[in-house]
């Protein structure tokens, strides 16, 4: 450790204040987490108060996670060069004006346009927070800080859904669904004021350059890819949206080749393509990303097949999650903690596998009981499915960091995050295919008792297109490394490693 950072070490253990810090940057994380699963509890409240269409849903769920990943890298760069504590507080002054924009807004339109603005404000808040920890702790600390950082986001994931179910339900001032964005703001407008004052700004020695090219291609690439698959159904196929599929896929080419020229030119590409060579991280992002989609899917069709199809509450809904994110905790923490240590990638494959359990008696359930399910009826396939969750989202990131260069530590990370998002936000485009796609509009227009029926005929289609997914992912862990490095907390390189990880670990929760 050089004398420098010896005194940074020194001058972060000696202010009180940082504690304070430490509190303002968790609660704007656990607002940020909150958010992404509050959200699709509402999504049926919300489209029967906007009357939004099946298309305008999705862009409501696929809008935020699509603005999240295109501005994930970009984010954590922009805080490097211009300060952490400056993006933090522009990101959090961002998200909580987009959450009251949510809250007021008039028709569909403007709750999508809202959405993506938030998920830009998040790209920018979220990077900052794990690099405000860095800095404002000393090494001797952060273990125990982040062991505090993770039962925030075991907090958040449980609580979200539940959180969004009271608050629709409750109807607070007949406000309807809106007061999930609400109660954003009072926390928002508490983390600027209190922030300014108790954050210390840092900023990275060495900065990268910006590479808005880069960001610019793979968004056009997404949106492209995205967008038909959202809108197609509606608009029944048209050939312009086959075209604009077909795009993308020119659109990523593009941005390959230009990220071999920006490499070459100054070292600085916002896709470090060499990782690619990398036999275990090419495959770790194929499981991210296809991993992603089928929570992408799953969720969103979930919540629509017990409070549309079924006609629950959103508050029996958020209940019959309980045991699911319960099971999700305890496997992710048995599965670091215990099982990866010893059986290294059998762990995620056995996730794998007893998802596809879980999911299977689900189906076989849904079919069997109908639309007169009940919610203790699902414990069981929501328990199994939560393990096996569990077991894939905790240890992914060391197994796909596990061959990583270090000094390439921070480039793999911001991919990483990047890539789940964007496989959210393609799962929550597919659900057009795999959910709606089954529905026969105009014949539950004459038959509105059919619904029921109809939507967990749909529900069982997609968890078999999940259930498929999930067979992929499996074969594909194969190339992961039979016993993925751990990443320990110490010096040097091995500490931008462990701090990495655990930002990744954050943002795998944050995408489902």
């Amino acid at each position: 450790m050089s004398s420098h950072d010896a005194a940074t070490e020194a001058a972060a253990a000696s202010d009180k204040r940082r504690w304070i810090a430490l509190a303002i940057v968790m609660t704007a994380a656990f607002m940020d987490l909150v958010d992404a699963t509050i959200v699709n509890i509402a999504i049926p409240s919300i489209e029967k108060d906007l009357g939004a269409s099946f298309g305008a849903i999705q862009w409501i769920t696929a809008g935020y996670a699509l603005a999240f990943a295109a501005g994930l890298i970009t984010g954590g760069r922009l805080g490097d060069i211009y300060g952490r504590k400056r993006l933090f507080l522009l990101g959090t002054a961002g998200f909580t004006l987009a959450s009251a924009l949510c809250g007021f807004a008039a028709n569909q339109e403007m709750l999508v346009g809202s959405r993506l603005l938030q998920g830009a404000a998040a790209a920018m808040m979220v990077p900052q927070v794990l690099s405000i920890i860095h800095v404002t702790f000393p090494a001797h600390e952060r273990g125990k800080v982040f062991g505090m950082f993770g039962a925030i986001i075991g907090l958040g994931a449980v609580s979200g859904p539940l959180l969004g179910a009271l608050l629709t339900q409750w109807n607070i001032a007949g406000l309807e669904w809106r007061p999930i964005f609400l109660i954003n703001l009072p926390v928002g407008v508490a983390a600027l004021i209190l922030g300014r004052k108790f954050i210390t700004e840092s900023k990275a020695p060495k900065a990268l350059k910006l590479d808005m090219v880069g960001v610019l291609l793979v968004t056009t690439a997404l949106l492209m890819l995205v967008y038909p698959l959202t809108r197609g159904r509606e608009l029944d196929w048209p050939l312009w949206g086959h075209l604009m599929m077909a795009g993308s896929l020119l659109v990523f080419a593009a941005l390959v080749a230009y990220e071999k020229y920006k490499t070459k030119k100054d070292g600085s590409p916002l896709v470090e393509l060499s990782l690619f060579k990398v036999k275990s991280f090419a495959a770790g992002i194929a499981v991210q990303l296809t991993f992603g989609v089928v929570l992408g899917i799953f969720f969103l069709v979930w919540t629509l097949y017990m409070q549309i199809g079924l006609g629950w509450t959103p508050l029996h809904a958020g209940l019959t999650g309980v045991p699911f994110s319960i099971a999700v905790s305890v496997a992710a923490g048995m599965s670091v903690q215990k099982l990866v240590p010893r059986f290294g990638r059998k762990v995620l494959q056995a996730g794998a596998l007893t998802m596809i359990a879980g999911i299977l008696l689900y189906l076989f359930e849904a079919g069997r009981y109908g639309t007169g399910i009940h919610s203790w009826q699902m414990i069981a396939p929501l328990v199994i499915m939560g393990l096996g969750m569990g077991l894939i989202v905790a240890p992914l990131t060391d197994a796909v960091l596990s061959d990583v260069p270090k000094e390439h530590a921070g480039s793999a990370s911001g991919l990483i995050n990047t890539t789940g998002q964007m496989g959210n936000a393609l799962g929550l485009g597919l659900v057009s295919v795999v959910f709606f796609g089954t529905i026969d509009d105009e014949k539950l227009a004459k038959a509105p008792a059919e619904v029921g029926a109809a939507f967990t005929d749909a529900f069982q289609n997609s968890l078999g297109w999940a259930a498929g997914v999930l067979a992929v992912i499996f074969l594909v862990m194969f190339a992961l490394p039979a016993k993925p490095k751990q990443h320990l907390e110490g010096g040097g390189d091995d500490e931008v490693v462990a701090d990495e990880t655990v930002t990744v670990e954050k943002e795998s929760v944050l995408a489902h």
